[in-house]
C-alpha cells in the first residue's frame, strides 16, 4: 500500500460541516485491492488481538462488535485504515471517533478521513495505521506501545495546556470562534473588531502592571501587608550573609523559594537547621539569585480561585505522596499510585504521574528514607515539597466551606494586586475559619493560576472556572462575531466580492475582504496573491480592525483545508461551470457543486444562501439547505423565479433594464443597467448577473436600496478596482480589453459583450491551462475562433505537467474544429504577444488579451497607454 498525500483540514468541509477537524489520506491499496479482510487468513483473529477494544466500534452495523462482523465478511483496508487511525488515537487518550472511506475514480485509491483532536498526532496516525495494518497482513510483531507514546509526547509538545484549553472548550460551547495566534498557548476568541485573546489564564484585560507586582513577590508582600492582609515574616536574600540575619530575625523552621519561581520549582519547605538552610538558598538560586526566606507556616496548602473580582473556586492542594501498606517499599508504592487510570503522562489526565526527582530524594533522606524503605500501615510519606499538580499533587475541592470572612479576603486581594484572573495561595489550617482566628497567611498572589486543580479535583466537586472567563471577556450584549460573506462559484466571485467591499464601506463598515489577486484590509492590499483559501481568511478574520468580512472563497481551498472560517452570515454561488475538472476527483458538474455547496451549508440557520436562479446545480444546492434561501436572474420570464415570486419569495432579476428586488409581485427598482459602470453600458450580461448577485446579498443583509444604488453607480471598473476583469483601455485608434476568462464559460461570457463591439477586427490573445482536460482546452479554442477574426497564441506558464507544444496543438485542433476561417500565429511569451497586438494594430481593432498573469498584461498595456498620453504615438 502506498499513500499518495495526507493533508489536515480544519474547517468546515466537504465531508462534514460540523466536524470540523479532520484528516483525508489518499491511499493507494496496490495489490490489496484484490485482497479483502476475508481473503487473509488469520486478519480478523490478529486485528482483534491488538486492538480487543474496538469491539466497541459499531460501524454501519450498527451495533456492538459491528465492525469485527465486518471484517469477518470482507472489507477493504482503507476502510480497516480507517478504523485503526481512529482507535490507536484514542488509545493515546485523544478519544475521537468519525470517518469516513470512499474510493475514487481511480480503481485501488481510496479517500480515508478520519477525525483528530490535535492534528499533528491525526497527521502521524494516519502514517502509523497504514504500517500496523500492514503488520496485521504480514502476521509479523509491531511495537503498537511505542507509536501511542509517541502520539502521547506529540499531544504534549503542540497541545493547548489544561488551563487554556478548558477556555476554549467553554468558548465553543458557546458557539464562540477561536484561532490559535501561533505553536504556543496564545489564543483569539472571536472574529476581527470583536475579538478577545489569551495565553494560559492571562487575557488581554490583565493588567501589565498587576503581573509586574504578582511576579515580585518582594513587592506583593509588601502591598498585601500595607492592606492589612496577613502574610508570612522574612526577606529576599542572596547569600549566606543576608540569610543568616534573616534566620536570626524569624527563626526556625523557614521556607525558601526563587523569588521569580512558579510551580514550585527550587523550593524548600521545613528547614530546620543551617546546613539545610544553605543547601536550600543553593537550590534556589540554580532558577534565581534572589530568594525569599520565609517563616514555615503549618497548616495545608489552598489555592483560591478569584476572577473578574469575584471567587469561583477554593481547593486543597496536598504535596504528592505514598501510603504504606507495610509491605511495599516507596519505589513499590509509587509505582502502584501511578497505576491510578487518573493520572497521566504530562497534562493528559486529571492527575500526574510521580515522578522522583532531586526534591523527592531530599525529602527522604530528612526522614532517613530511601525508595527501598517499607513504610509502616497507613504512613503517609510526602514525596515532594510543594503541592503542585504538575509534580503529581492532588487536590480538594472546598469551594463550599469557605467563611465568608476569607471569601472577602480572596476577594479584595484581587484588587488590590490588580488582576483579572488571580490565584491566591494560603497556608492555613482550614478555610472554615478566618485567617485572624486560625493563623493563616497568604504565601503569593499568581497572576496565571492553572485551572485544572478545580476543574478536576481528586476530591470534592469539579468546578467550571471557565465559565466566569468567558463571563468577563464577552459579558451579555457583547458580540464576539462580525459579518461574514462568504462568495464561490466558478466565475464572477473577485468582482463579486470586490462589489461587495465596496457596498459594505460605502455603508460605514472597515471591511476586509479576500480575492484571486489579494487581501484587503480596508481597501489597502495587505498581501499581493490569490489569497482564496482558509488561510487567507483567517487572515482577515484576525485583523483587530476588521468590522466585516467579504472573503472570496475557490475551490481549491476547500478541498486542501476546508473553510477558514466556523460560519457566515450570507453564502453566495455566482455560477457552477466546467472549469477544474478531472483535478482532486472532481470530475463531474455535480462533484463541483459539491464543493461549492460547503459555503452554503455553512452558513447560520437565519442566514441567507444567495444563489443562481439560472444555474440548475444552484438550484439543485437551493433544495436541501437549512438556512434562509433567494435567488437571481437575468430574467424575469423563467418559470422558476415566476413560482418563487407566486410563493412570496424574495428574488433579484434584471427586467427591463433595471436591477431590481421583486418581493412576491412587488419589485424595487434598485438601478438602471445602463448607469452601473460594473456592467460596460449594459452589454456584459455576465457582469450584470455579479451586480444581481452582490445587490440580493447587500438587501439581504439590510443595506438600504439609495446606498445600494449608489454603491453600484460609484464602483467604477478600472485595473486598480477590478484587475483583470474586463479591463478595457482606450488608445487614440484601437482598445484592448484584458480579461481573466480561462474557461469555457469565462470565453462565452467574453464573446457575448463581443458580438455588441463593433471593430475593423477582433483579435485575441489565449493560451491553455495544462491541468485542464483535453477537451476542456479545445473548447476554449472553438469559442476563441467564433469570436476573433486573428488569435495570437502563447503558452510560456501554467503548463503543469504538458509540454508546451502539446498545449498549443490541444489549441489549434479546437479553433480548426470552430468551421471558421481564422488566421493565427504562436507567440510563446505573454509580454511579446501582447506588444506584438498592440504594434500591429490597426485603426479601428479590438484586442482582447486572456489572460492568466492580469498583472503583467496590465503593467505592459499601460506602459503602452503611458506613452501614447505623452508622446502621442506608442
Amino acid at each position: 500500500m502506498k499513500i499518495i498525500k495526507v493533508q489536515a483540514l480544519r474547517g468546515p468541509n466537504i465531508w462534514s460541516i460540523q466536524r470540523k477537524k479532520l484528516i483525508q489520506m489518499r491511499l493507494d491499496l496496490e495489490e490489496m485491492e484484490q485482497f479483502p479482510t476475508n481473503k487473509i487468513e488469520g486478519f480478523r483473529e490478529r486485528i482483534e488481538a491488538m486492538f480487543p477494544t474496538m469491539i466497541e466500534h459499531r460501524c454501519s452495523e450498527g451495533c456492538r462488535g459491528g465492525f469485527f462482523s465486518r471484517v469477518e465478511r470482507g472489507t477493504w483496508m482503507g476502510h480497516v485504515i480507517e478504523h485503526i487511525a481512529l482507535e490507536i488515537q484514542s488509545l493515546a487518550g485523544m478519544e475521537t471517533g468519525f470517518g469516513r472511506t470512499r474510493e475514487t475514480k481511480t480503481p485501488g485509491t481510496y479517500n480515508v478521513v478520519f477525525s483528530y483532536t490535535e492534528e499533528n498526532v491525526g497527521l502521524f496516525a494516519a502514517e502509523s495505521s497504514v504500517a500496523i495494518a500492514e503488520a496485521l497482513i504480514a502476521g509479523t510483531d509491531y511495537d503498537l506501545n511505542a507509536d501511542l507514546q509517541k502520539m502521547r509526547e506529540i499531544r504534549e509538545r503542540v497541545r493547548l495546556g489544561p488551563s487554556t484549553g478548558s477556555i476554549v472548550e467553554e468558548a465553543v460551547s458557546r458557539n464562540i470562534p477561536w484561532i490559535r495566534l501561533g505553536t504556543n498557548s496564545l489564543v483569539q476568541l472571536g472574529y476581527g473588531i470583536n475579538q478577545m485573546r489569551f495565553q494560559a489564564t492571562i487575557t488581554c484585560k490583565t493588567s501589565s502592571i498587576a503581573v509586574d507586582i504578582a511576579c515580585n513577590k518582594e513587592l506583593t508582600k509588601k502591598m498585601l501587608d500595607m492592606a492589612s492582609i496577613p502574610v508570612a515574616n522574612g526577606s529576599i536574600c542572596t547569600d549566606e550573609e543576608g540569610l543568616a540575619e534573616t534566620i536570626k530575625k524569624i527563626g526556625y523552621p523557614i521556607v525558601l523559594k526563587p523569588l521569580d519561581g512558579n510551580h514550585g520549582k527550587g523550593a524548600s519547605i521545613n528547614v530546620t537547621n543551617w546546613e539545610d538552610a544553605v543547601s536550600g538558598l543553593a537550590f534556589a538560586q540554580q532558577y534565581g539569585k534572589r530568594v525569599i526566606v520565609e517563616k514555615f507556616i503549618t497548616g495545608f496548602d489552598f489555592r483560591i480561585l478569584v476572577i473578574d473580582n469575584k471567587l469561583v473556586a477554593a481547593a486543597k492542594r496536598v504535596p504528592a505522596h505514598v501510603i504504606g501498606t507495610g509491605k511495599d517499599n516507596i519505589q513499590q508504592l509509587i509505582d502502584t499510585t501511578n497505576l491510578d487510570p487518573r493520572r497521566g503522562y504530562g497534562h493528559e489526565n486529571v492527575l500526574t504521574q510521580i515522578d522522583v526527582d532531586r526534591d523527592t530524594e531530599d525529602l527522604l533522606e530528612k526522614l532517613g528514607y530511601t525508595l527501598e524503605t517499607i513504610p509502616r500501615i497507613g504512613e503517609i510519606v510526602f514525596l515532594k515539597s510543594t503541592a503542585n499538580l504538575s509534580t503529581g499533587g492532588t487536590s480538594v475541592d472546598v469551594t463550599d466551606m469557605m467563611h465568608p470572612e476569607n471569601i472577602f479576603l480572596a476577594e479584595r486581594i484581587s484588587r488590590v494586586i490588580g488582576l483579572d484572573v488571580c490565584g491566591v495561595d494560603i497556608m492555613a489550617e482550614n478555610l472554615t475559619q478566618p485567617l485572624k482566628e486560625n493563623g493563616g497567611v497568604i504565601l503569593e498572589v499568581n497572576a496565571a493560576p492553572g485551572f485544572r486543580m478545580h476543574l478536576a479535583p481528586s476530591e470534592g466537586l469539579p468546578r467550571n472556572v471557565a465559565s466566569p472567563v468567558i463571563d468577563m471577556l464577552y459579558p451579555p450584549g457583547k458580540s464576539f462575531r462580525i459579518p461574514i460573506i462568504a462568495v464561490t462559484g466558478t466565475n464572477g466571485k473577485t468582482t463579486t466580492t470586490r462589489l461587495l467591499a465596496h457596498i459594505v464601506k460605502n455603508n460605514g463598515f472597515k471591511v476586509g475582504f479576500t480575492t484571486s489577486d489579494g487581501i484587503y484590509i480596508q481597501n489597502h492590499m495587505m498581501e499581493k496573491g490569490d489569497t482564496t483559501g482558509p488561510l487567507s481568511a483567517e487572515y482577515v478574520l484576525r485583523d483587530p480592525t476588521v468590522e466585516f468580512a467579504v472573503l472570496e472563497t475557490a475551490r481549491g481551498g476547500i478541498l486542501r483545508s476546508g473553510l477558514g472560517f466556523s460560519r457566515c452570515d450570507i453564502g453566495i454561488i455566482t455560477n457552477i461551470q466546467e472549469d477544474h475538472l478531472g483535478l482532486s476527483d472532481i470530475h463531474t458538474l455535480d462533484d463541483l457543486a459539491r464543493v461549492k455547496a460547503t459555503v452554503v451549508k455553512s452558513i447560520k440557520k437565519d442566514g441567507w444562501a444567495v444563489l443562481n436562479g439560472d444555474d440548475e446545480h444552484c438550484v439543485k444546492i437551493g433544495q436541501d439547505l437549512k438556512c434562509n434561501v433567494a435567488y437571481f436572474s437575468l430574467s424575469e420570464d423563467g418559470d422558476f423565479i415566476k413560482k418563487l415570486c407566486a410563493e412570496g419569495k424574495t428574488v433579484a432579476v434584471y427586467e427591463n433594464g433595471f436591477i431590481t428586488i421583486k418581493k412576491g409581485e412587488w419589485k424595487i427598482r434598485i438601478e438602471r443597467a445602463t448607469h452601473v459602470p460594473l456592467t460596460l453600458g449594459g452589454k456584459a450580461k455576465f457582469m450584470i448577473a455579479n451586480v444581481l448577485a452582490a445587490t440580493l446579498a447587500s438587501y439581504l443583509w439590510g443595506f438600504k436600496t439609495e446606498d445600494i444604488s449608489l454603491s453600484l453607480q460609484t464602483f467604477i471598473p478600472s485595473a486598480a478596482q477590478t484587475p483583470g476583469r474586463m479591463n478595457i483601455f482606450e488608445f487614440k485608434k484601437f482598445k484592448v480589453l484584458i480579461d481573466f476568462a480561462h474557461n469555457a464559460s469565462g470565453y462565452k461570457g467574453v464573446e457575448e459583450y463581443l458580438q455588441s463591439v463593433e471593430a475593423t477586427k477582433k483579435i485575441g490573445i489565449i493560451a491553455g491551462v495544462g491541468d485542464r482536460r483535453d477537451e476542456d482546452i479545445r473548447e476554449c479554442a472553438n469559442i476563441a475562433a467564433r469570436m476573433f477574426d486573428h488569435i495570437i497564441i502563447r503558452q510560456e506558464k501554467y503548463l503543469r505537467g504538458r509540454t508546451e507544444d502539446e498545449i498549443i496543438n490541444l489549441i489549434l485542433d479546437g479553433i480548426k474544429t470552430s468551421g471558421k476561417i481564422v488566421t493565427y500565429e504562436i507567440i510563446p511569451k505573454e509580454t511579446e504577444a501582447i506588444k506584438h497586438a498592440i504594434n500591429c494594430a490597426e485603426e479601428g481593432s479590438f484586442i482582447t488579451a486572456l489572460s492568466d498573469v492580469v498583472t503583467n498584461a496590465i503593467d505592459i498595456v499601460q506602459e503602452y497607454l503611458d506613452k501614447e498620453n505623452e508622446h502621442g504615438s506608442v
